[in-house]
């Protein structure tokens, strides 16, 4: 099989603040390490980009010494956290922005849809920018005209194809991006995480049209998500990057594994000592079914919460208070469990809460936690803690990318009665 992208110490730097070095003398200086083929000196102080974290330098790695092969008619998802580096990846590949440092070599012509409006010039029509983007790929006017009917078809904007695309809603836009991308000959079509503009009947088409274009045309492509379980349905391979760097590549399957296992080291925890005479919370973090931190699961894996309680000015009808929120701070459910049964003065005591497997939807979620007396006192409160997210890596839901389809899993009985 030939290779469609080979990637070899790739690297981009991007500098923070002011454009350029801020001065001239830096500039002529940056120039002439160039032109006796020395590192660039402003360089060798550039950063990981942690966005977590204060640094020193002005000069951030967005990408760092990354190298892989993709083979002609691979589907390849790109995962990782936000500002991993993905979508530098991808600007770099599709010649949108150049690489500081190595080389990216591309057998084909590359059709890419980066963001909203990506190609398209706002003053000429939906029509207008379907040729431009044809003639922007080197295929002839007749050419274009062939495909025409089609990309309109599946974008479904018959009625607004003459009208300037600065006037429409960001949802037709990428119908409209996409159609185009997907149906003009490339030989490698690249996709961020646009898709989520669409509604979700457009989404399912537009994976379902990636699906036929890699495995169909035998063409490759590339294809950035949050959706784990997208991913594993689109993608026969993987890449993951953290923080600039490339962590793993391989057979999705592997690599979402060793993601979903890894990303979420480094686990929210709510650790301090306990003061004498205090009910207060002294360790509290998430775990998985083997008591591991996390502070990322699959959706059809245990949660489990372990509490470590000091209740040394106890009282009867002392409650643990425990709500679970969304990210958007709307409840999703809460807990009241009475403390009298556990109680033993002057010790820990030792709690598990687990939430079941396919119970909670993929998303972002944190903790309310309160040690409290019904409507009389708040003796120890902490919230939106414990911050963790469930991926969905597969769910019957997983092929609505981006639709929002409740807080949990429906558990139901039907009975089919003639």
């Amino acid at each position: 099989m030939a290779t469609a992208i080979k990637a070899q110490q790739l690297s981009k730097a991007y500098q923070l603040g002011e454009f350029s070095t801020g001065t001239i003398s830096r500039d002529i200086e940056r120039w002439w390490a160039l032109m006796r083929g020395k590192e660039d000196p402003f360089l060798k102080v550039g950063e990981t980009n942690d966005r977590t974290a204060k640094g020193e330098s002005n000069i951030v790695w967005s990408l760092k010494d990354i190298s892989f092969e993709i083979e002609q008619g691979d589907a390849v998802g790109i995962i990782g956290r936000n500002g991993a580096g993905k979508s530098t990846l991808l600007k770099v590949l599709s010649r949108v922005t150049t690489p500081t440092t190595g080389s990216a070599k591309i057998r084909g012509r590359i059709a890419s849809l980066l963001e909203v409006g990506t190609g398209f010039h706002p003053e000429l029509t939906g029509r207008e920018n379907i040729f431009l983007n044809g003639a922007i790929l080197g295929m002839r006017k007749q050419e274009i005209k062939k495909k025409f009917d089609e990309i309109v078809n599946f974008a479904g904007v018959e009625r607004y194809i003459d009208t300037p695309v600065k006037r429409y809603s960001s949802g037709m836009y990428v119908r409209l991006a996409f159609a185009v991308a997907a149906h003009l000959d490339s030989e490698i079509l690249i996709v961020d995480e646009v898709l989520a503009v669409g509604d979700a009947e457009f989404q399912k088409k537009c994976l379902g049209k990636m699906g036929e274009v890699s495995k169909g045309e035998g063409r490759t492509v590339l294809f950035v998500s949050h959706n784990m379980g997208t991913i594993g349905q689109l993608c026969n391979k993987s890449i993951l990057l953290s923080q600039g760097r490339l962590i793993k590549e391989g057979k999705t399957n592997a690599v979402v594994d060793y993601y979903i296992n890894n990303a979420g080291s480094g686990a929210d925890i709510i650790d301090k000592p306990g003061k004498e005479g205090e009910n207060q919370f002294v360790k509290v973090y998430l775990a998985n079914k083997g008591g591991e931190m996390q502070t990322e699961f699959r959706y059809d894996e245990e949660i489990v919460m372990q509490i470590h309680l000091l209740l040394d000015n106890f009282s009867e009808d002392l409650e643990l208070a425990m709500r679970l929120t969304d990210k958007h701070k709307t409840p999703v459910f809460t807990i009241h469990e009475k403390l009298d049964k556990y109680h033993k003065r002057g010790s820990i005591i030792k709690l598990n809460i687990t939430i079941p497997a396919n119970f909670v939807t993929p998303g972002k979620y944190s903790w309310v936690l309160c040690i409290n007396k019904p409507g009389a006192e708040y003796y120890d409160l902490h919230e939106d803690v414990l911050s963790f997210f469930i991926l969905d890596t597969g769910s019957e839901f997983s092929r609505y990318e981006g639709l929002d389809y409740g807080r949990v899993f429906a558990q139901y009985s039907i009975h089919h009665i003639s």
